[in-house]
């Protein structure tokens, strides 16, 4: 074996230790579900995490204007597919970044190349999966930012459309990642692919009901006006600890779409044959806290604050204690989904 092999084996290997650290900093959430994987998805997924969360805090960064955005967007998308060098991208994000991105992430763009350099070490179908998923996501992103407002999106449609951009995009992405790994699960690709995207809106429709208030105080509302409008209530008008009925009634609606989402997630797992726990822990552990979280939102529609609804460790790791005793039996999964959204209202 050459010296050059050798370094490039040590490289990568450092890379890897990044990459697990990193995780831990940035995400509890995924630092916590990604290693219940199967070893051979582990670092692929762990890195498509890592990918969005650079776009992520791209997006995020309020000291960035809207133009630095989308370049920056579109820079990081050319990283991917291997068109420019991470150096560069890091170099010209990293002394822009505010107080307002958290220590973790300031050091993940900063490590950005130890990221991309294992993302090019992955097999064709895996880095296709990973750069279709960073170039919709980041031109999603970078659209949705430059109309955002506190009026919120137009209607549902446009949610759902927002929401693919920034959750649908990524359950396309871990499908295709599953495929490739497993024949058994690519024959289920087809009646698998629409059902992601669901999946993925599901739990990015339970993530905007949790931070209606924390994204209003950045200026920013993801909610569809015309849903509150038919309710008698105008977004622009929404204020925290709105005793509005119509407002109470706007979120129930979505709290029941979120809902129908997650029975889509649901059908997806169990689309993924039963010896394959690991895949469907990653997927269970995801479901069972956004229905605990829905069922937090649904109790208490005055919420002002995120932390209000926060679901709690012990219920986290009940839901984790549960979904791994029968995340091989898809009936009593039905069961405990059924149970466990009774509560819900149940709009289609």
């Amino acid at each position: 074996m050459s010296a050059q092999t050798m370094s490039n084996i040590a490289t990568l290997l450092d890379d890897a230790r990044y990459q697990e650290h990193i995780l831990q900093g940035v995400s509890r959430t995924f630092a916590l579900t990604i290693p219940q994987l199967p070893p051979a998805l582990r670092e692929v997924v762990g890195n498509a995490y890592l990918l969005c969360r650079i776009v992520d805090t791209v997006e995020d960064d309020s000291a960035l204007t809207l133009e630095q955005t989308r370049e920056l967007a579109g820079m990081f998308t050319d990283v991917v597919n291997g068109k420019i060098a991470a150096e560069t991208f890091a170099q010209a994000l990293y002394p822009l970044l505010s107080e307002h991105t958290i220590p973790a992430e300031h050091d993940l763009i900063k490590h950005t190349p130890s990221v991309i350099r294992i993302t090019h070490s992955f097999n064709p179908a895996q880095r296709q999966a990973l750069e279709r998923c960073i170039r919709i996501m980041s031109q999603g992103m970078a659209a949705y930012q430059e109309s955002e407002s506190l009026t919120g999106l137009e209607n549902m449609a446009e949610m759902d459309r927002y929401c693919y951009h920034v959750a649908g995009v990524v359950g396309e992405m871990l499908t295709e990642l599953f495929c490739d790994y497993s024949s058994e699960i690519n024959r289920h690709k087809a009646e698998l692919m629409p059902l992601s995207v669901s999946f993925g809106q599901g739990l990015q429709m339970t993530n905007i009901l949790k931070d209606i208030w924390e994204d209003r105080k950045r200026g920013a509302c993801w909610l569809p006006r015309d849903v509150f409008l038919k309710e008698g209530l105008d977004l622009g008008d929404l204020q925290p600890g709105c005793s509005n009925q119509g407002f109470h009634a706007g979120l129930g609606i979505l709290i029941g779409i979120a809902r129908s989402h997650l029975q889509n997630a649901l059908t997806y797992t169990c689309l993924i044959p039963p010896h394959e726990t690991g895949i469907r822990r990653f997927c269970l552990w995801a479901i069972g806290m956004a229905v605990l979280t829905l069922n937090k939102i649904n109790h208490k529609r005055d919420f002002t604050a995120g932390t209000q609804v926060k679901i709690s460790r012990r219920s986290v790791r009940t839901t984790i204690l549960i979904t791994n005793l029968l995340a091989s039996h898809d009936w009593a999964l039905r069961k405990i989904f059924a149970i466990s959204t009774r509560n819900l209202p149940a709009t289609r």
